[in-house]
C-alpha cells in the first residue's frame, strides 16, 4: 500500500515539473517576442525651418481720435426758434444748425442803423464847415466819435445776431441732437456733436528708447476689432518733442485715410510701426514647438539609415530658444539650422527616438497672416 502511494505521488511531482517546464518555456518565448517587437512608425507632419526676412515693427495701444470734432454748444443765452439739421446727417461749413430768437436784436439793430445815418450826417456836415472854418476843431472830433460809436453799436448786435446763429464750424458728420424746438438754451449748453472722421487720427505711445527708430513718414497698419481682422495703413505725421515725465514714454500720431468711415474718434487699436530695415530670422510653426517650464523644445526628424527611407526616420528632441511669433510662424534664436525638418503638429504625445513616417496630407497651411473663416 505504501509502495503505491508513494509512486503516485512521483508521478504528480514528475508531471508537475513537466507541465512547469513547459510554462516556463513559454513564457521566456513570449518576454522575447516581447523584446523584439517593433511598434509601427507613427504618422506625423513635418515643416522644414525655414530661413526669412521679417520687418522690424514696434507695436502699441492706440487710440483713434477725429481731425477735428468738436461738441457745438451755444455762446449766448436764448430761445430755440429754428433747428435746421437732421441728426447723422452730413453738413459742410458754414451751415446753419440753430437759429435762436434774435427779434429784439433785430429791433435793436434798426434803431441803431437810424442812430448811425443820423451821426453820419452830422459828422459830414461837421467836416465842411471844418474846411469852412466855420465850427471849432472839438465839435468835429466830437461828431466823428459819435458817428464811430454808432457804427460799434451796430457792430456789436451784429455780433451778438451771428453768435445765436449757430453755423457748422467745418464740414463733417453730425451727432445725436441734444436741444428741441422752444428750449432755452444757456451759454455752453451742448447742441450737437460735429465730427470730421475723413482722415482720422490714431495716437499711441511708444518708450524713450525707441525715440532714436521713429521718424515722420513712416508706415503703420491699423488693426480694430470692428474692421474683422482688415488692416488700414497710414502714416506717421507727428511726434512730441517731449518724453512724458510719468511713464517715459513718447506720444506718437499717425493719419489714416476713412473714406468708409468705419473708424470712429474713441475707438481702441493695435498699432504697428514698420521700420525701414529687415531682420534675417529662422522660422518654424508655433505647433511645432513644446512648451515646458524648464525649457521650449521640438521634434526634428532625421534619418536613421544612410539610404533615408521614410521607414528609418527617427525623432529627436532639440531644446531651442525662441523669439517673435507672428501668425502661425515663430523664430528660433538657437537650437535649429536652416533646411532641418521638425514635426509640425501634435508635438504633445511624441517622445525622443520614436519612430516616425512623414505625411503632410493633411497638414495646416502655415500663414504670416491667418484669416480664419470662422474668426
Amino acid at each position: 500500500m505504501k509502495k503505491k502511494v508513494f509512486l503516485a505521488f512521483c508521478a504528480i511531482v514528475l508531471l508537475t515539473g513537466v507541465l512547469g517546464g513547459i510554462k516556463f518555456l513559454q513564457i521566456n518565448r513570449m518576454i522575447a517576442q516581447g523584446k523584439a517587437f517593433a511598434p509601427p512608425p507613427t504618422v506625423v507632419t513635418a515643416a522644414p525651418v525655414r530661413a526669412s526676412q521679417w520687418e522690424q515693427r514696434l507695436t502699441a495701444v492706440g487710440s483713434l481720435e477725429a481731425v477735428q470734432g468738436v461738441t457745438v454748444t451755444a455762446e449766448l443765452n436764448g430761445k430755440v426758434v429754428q433747428i435746421d439739421f437732421e441728426p447723422g446727417a452730413r453738413v459742410a461749413a458754414g451751415n446753419l444748425l440753430v437759429q435762436q430768437d434774435i427779434s429784439s436784436e433785430r429791433a435793436q439793430l434798426g434803431a441803431d442803423e437810424a442812430a448811425l445815418a443820423l451821426k453820419k450826417a452830422n459828422y459830414e456836415r461837421a467836416r465842411e464847415l471844418l474846411d469852412q472854418k466855420v465850427v471849432t476843431r472839438a465839435a468835429y472830433d466830437q461828431a466823428l466819435a459819435e458817428f464811430k460809436q454808432a457804427q460799434a453799436a451796430i457792430d456789436n448786435v451784429r455780433s451778438v445776431i451771428a453768435k445765436k446763429t449757430i453755423r457748422a464750424p467745418f464740414a463733417g458728420k453730425l451727432g445725436i441732437r441734444r436741444v428741441n424746438l422752444g428750449q432755452i438754451l444757456e451759454a455752453g449748453q451742448p447742441i450737437v456733436s460735429l465730427q470730421a472722421l475723413d482722415p482720422i487720427f490714431v495716437n499711441f505711445a511708444l518708450p524713450q528708447n525707441q525715440v532714436t527708430r521713429l521718424q515722420p513718414g513712416l508706415a503703420v497698419r491699423i488693426a480694430i476689432d470692428a474692421l474683422a481682422g482688415n488692416v488700414v495703413e497710414g502714416r506717421i505725421t507727428a511726434i512730441n518733442p517731449e518724453v512724458d515725465a510719468a511713464t517715459r514714454n513718447i506720444r506718437v500720431q499717425a493719419t489714416v485715410e476713412n473714406r468708409q468711415e468705419r473708424l470712429r474718434p474713441g475707438m481702441f487699436a493695435t498699432v504697428e510701426v514698420v521700420l525701414p530695415r529687415n531682420d534675417p530670422v529662422l522660422v518654424i510653426p508655433v505647433t511645432a514647438v513644446l512648451y515646458a517650464p524648464y525649457s521650449d523644445s521640438v521634434f526634428v526628424v532625421e534619418s536613421e539609415a544612410d539610404d533615408g527611407t521614410q521607414a528609418s526616420l527617427v525623432l529627436r528632441q532639440q531644446f531651442v530658444q525662441l523669439g517673435d511669433k507672428r501668425g502661425d510662424f515663430i523664430t528660433v534664436q538657437g537650437g535649429l539650422e536652416a533646411g532641418q525638418s521638425v514635426v509640425s503638429t501634435g508635438v504633445f504625445k511624441l517622445r525622443n527616438g520614436m519612430r516616425v513616417t512623414v505625411d503632410n496630407t493633411l497638414a495646416p497651411d502655415f500663414q504670416l497672416r491667418p484669416r480664419p473663416e470662422n474668426a
